[in-house]
């Protein structure tokens, strides 16, 4: 399915129904009195997150979406039914804009819990509700509310613990599919993910079994300029925005002519560019592509070099396992200290 992380939808909650003007008529009953009854209540358009969701594309297709009309009010006291609400699943993380203004009216942050983006409009009242001691046969009812209308701007922003960096073609994809079920794709050229891929990592247990897990996303590849819209661009960066902490993969690539230090560099500064708060959160800074000789050879050097600006360095191979547990231990030490908000 094509990953679709925005799209604007208009909704129009249903209108309340009509109260409804009668008078009993039975026989023997003469002047039976009014007898309408309350027109039912529009349907609202209600929003729910759904963590087997991960994009858009389902509404990106549906450019209004609609809650159901309330019946009219009748006689012999008969009340109009209630229009039913019109539920609209989306991905646990989207965020929901008003389109004219900007606003922001909610955050879907949690699975199944339900937010009203249009309410319906109330039922109007029958003419029973009118009568007085100086007029019994009231001629009067009140009409349905219209319902909300709305126009929306819909994002969608992944909700991970950990967001994997790096430049493109580094070992992103590689190491996601060795710590997760997750299945990106896989390839020896750059931008091979072109959307964000998430896998739940198991944390091996400790004596008594425990078993604990955090949530990874694979964000494509950036590169010099992305915060300015370079490459896949702000796209994509802005699905770091909920991360907790980065994994920073860096690898050598004599082919591009870069080095790791530098590559490291300029990420950091387009993260900074980006949101300067996204450069002050925890990182574990990894070198990949361990079972390369040449990446094994540079490793110690590189290290002194990092440790001069107080990171230490960690080398895995994701293919081949070597320091991947390590680095899920490391990520889940950082994970904990960003939860209890160290």
């Amino acid at each position: 399915m094509k990953f679709i992380d925005e799209c604007r939808v208009q909704v129009i909650a249903g209108d309340g129904g009509n109260g409804a003007v009668a008078f009993r008529r039975e026989r023997f009953v003469p002047r039976g009195g009014p007898s309408g009854g309350d027109g039912g209540r529009g349907g609202d358009v209600v929003f729910i997150g759904d963590p087997g969701m991960s994009t858009l594309y389902d509404l990106a297709h549906q450019h209004t979406l609609r809650g159901e009309r309330g019946e009219h009010g009748m006689g012999k006291d008969c009340y109009g039914r209630g229009g039913e609400d019109r539920i609209v699943r989306v991905p646990v993380g989207t965020q929901v804009f008003d389109a004219a203004s900007g606003a922001l009216l909610f955050d879907i942050t949690e699975p199944e819990r339900p937010q009203i983006a249009a309410r319906g409009g109330r039922g109007g009242r029958g003419n029973m509700h009118f009568a007085t001691p100086y007029d019994r046969a009231p001629r009067r009812a009140d009409p349905g509310e219209l319902g909300e209308t709305k126009d929306l701007r819909l994002e969608l922003k992944v909700l991970a613990d950990v967001g994997i960096l790096g430049f493109p073609n580094v070992g992103k994809s590689t190491f996601i599919r060795s710590v997760s079920r997750a299945t990106p794709k896989v390839a020896d050229y750059p931008f091979t993910t072109l959307i964000p891929h998430l896998g739940v990592v198991a944390v091996p247990g400790d004596e008594a079994g425990a078993r604990k897990s955090f949530v990874v996303a694979d964000i494509p590849g950036l590169i010099p300029g992305a915060s300015e819209g370079a490459g896949l661009g702000v796209r994509f960066l802005k699905h770091l925005e909920r991360t907790r902490v980065f994994l920073h993969l860096i690898s050598l690539d004599p082919g591009e002519g870069r080095d790791p230090m530098s590559d490291y560099a300029a990420l950091r500064q387009e993260l900074s560019r980006f949101d300067a708060e996204l450069a002050t959160r925890p990182e574990v800074v990894v070198l990949s592509k361990a079972d390369l000789p040449e990446v094994r050879e540079a490793y110690p050097a590189l290290k002194a070099k990092f440790k001069k600006k107080k990171i230490d360095l960690l080398l895995i191979s994701a293919p081949t396992h070597e320091g991947v547990d390590q680095v899920v231990f490391a990520l889940w030490r950082e994970i904990e200290k960003a939860r209890q908000g160290r």
